[in-house]
């Protein structure tokens, strides 16, 4: 599409870290028992640390809902959706059966409040009360779900509604989920309310709701903030968790478990290996700038490409490396206009020649496509220094 052009190189030193010769995973079946697929990665390498039928496809439940929050913290991050802006429920958001928060036709509640309805309380009508906001209808917004998973190079995951109500066709898998969960923990706002235990809404009227959260290691378990359980009949107990002990952030995975008392077990038990057996370096947090893109017929000739998330390398515990190259990879030929978050290159991490991580680097800010009268002053010299 858009061809690449320069390559910065330079050695970071990192001095009594870490890189192992990571196997792809592990799939040793005595960690996890009793579910009928598991992953546990690392969030910013992404490297799978364990792994059991990571790629059986099975209905996701409420877990559906990582994505649907993905799509809302994204419409955010951009601008086009603010925290305190009134969402109206339509009758059919307040239609949806399933775990609710009870919206009635007509009722407006603040995003962050349908957020919150969300990320605790599972809210089925507050999904589709945000999907229709921001796609224009729920099918609409399901198509965008379905996009997203593409451009994360998900293959076994199709969504066919919001919620994760049981239908023909609707399924994931453990990785595709952990991949999800993995892209949503790029907003960090959002483990503020993943990792809620309890909540209000409508506190200050007499239709006060009290929200619980379904994934109890937010609460039991230290460090953990998130992120999403699922149960139907048809799946059976799912939970997609997250948690964070000394700079390492983990993601856990399980479809499938009989109960919810043994899908918080077999979670835990994933979450232990992690933080016992690894640890993560932080290398840059989001949105560092670590270069410049060349926009042409944009309002600005230039912007900063900055970090998507946050890049950090991960080692077993004890292991020793020396020099680390980064290599920082602009692309040519971008041309206006551009949306903040749109990438404009790549950052890899590279050792020997290996490369360790790569990661995508994202325009800080909009670049508007330029007017001919913009175009021609710039033509002829017109413009000042800082008014590129």
């Amino acid at each position: 599409m858009k061809r690449i052009v320069s390559i910065i190189v330079m050695f970071l030193l990192i001095s009594s870290l870490g890189m192992p010769a990571f196997a792809k995973e592990n799939s040793d079946d005595s960690l996890v028992k009793n579910v009928k697929s598991a992953i546990l990665i690392e969030r910013d390498t992404g490297k799978i640390l364990y792994e059991k039928n990571s790629n059986q496809k099975l209905p996701p439940a409420s877990m559906t809902k990582i994505m649907t929050m993905l799509l809302i913290m994204e419409q955010i991050d951009k601008g086009k959706l603010s925290w305190n802006e009134k969402i109206r429920a339509s009758e059919y958001a307040a239609s949806m059966g399933g775990s609710q928060i009870f919206l009635e036709p007509g009722e407006e509640m603040t995003v962050k409040e349908m957020l919150r309805g969300i990320a605790i309380g599972s809210g089925n009508d507050a999904s589709v009360a945000m999907a229709e906001r921001i796609g224009g209808s729920e099918p609409a917004f399901v198509k965008m779900m379905n996009k997203k998973a593409k451009q994360l190079g998900l293959k076994n995951t199709v969504f066919k509604n919001t919620t994760g109500l049981p239908i023909e066709g609707h399924y994931s898998t453990a990785h595709d989920m952990a991949i999800m969960g993995k892209e949503l923990l790029k907003y960090q706002d959002i483990t503020k309310f993943t990792g809620m235990y309890e909540a209000y809404l409508r506190e200050d009227t007499d239709k006060k709701f009290w929200l619980v959260n379904t994934n109890k290691l937010v609460r039991f378990y230290p460090g953990a903030d998130g992120l999403k359980t699922g149960f139907t009949s048809e799946a059976k107990y799912c939970l997609t968790a997250t948690a964070q002990k000394n700079g390492m952030r983990v993601i856990a995975v399980v479809f499938g478990a009989p109960t919810s008392k043994e899908r918080n077990a077999q979670v835990t038990k994933m979450l232990d290996y992690a933080f016992s057996q690894y640890e993560t370096h932080p290398m840059f947090k989001r949105n560092v700038s670590v270069g410049t893109a060349k926009i042409s017929k944009g309002k600005i000739s230039k912007v900063n490409a900055v970090t998507s998330e946050p890049i950090s390398l991960l080692t077993k515990k004890g292991e020793k490396t020396s020099k680390i190259q980064k290599k920082i990879v602009i692309m040519k030929d971008l041309q206006a206009p551009i949306e903040r978050g749109d990438k404009v290159g790549t950052i890899q991490l590279v050792k020997s020649g290996k490369v360790l991580m790569e990661s995508p680097l994202v325009a800080e800010k909009d670049v508007k496509e330029a007017s001919w009268w913009n175009l021609y002053k710039r033509a002829f010299g017109m413009f000042t220094k800082s008014g590129e």
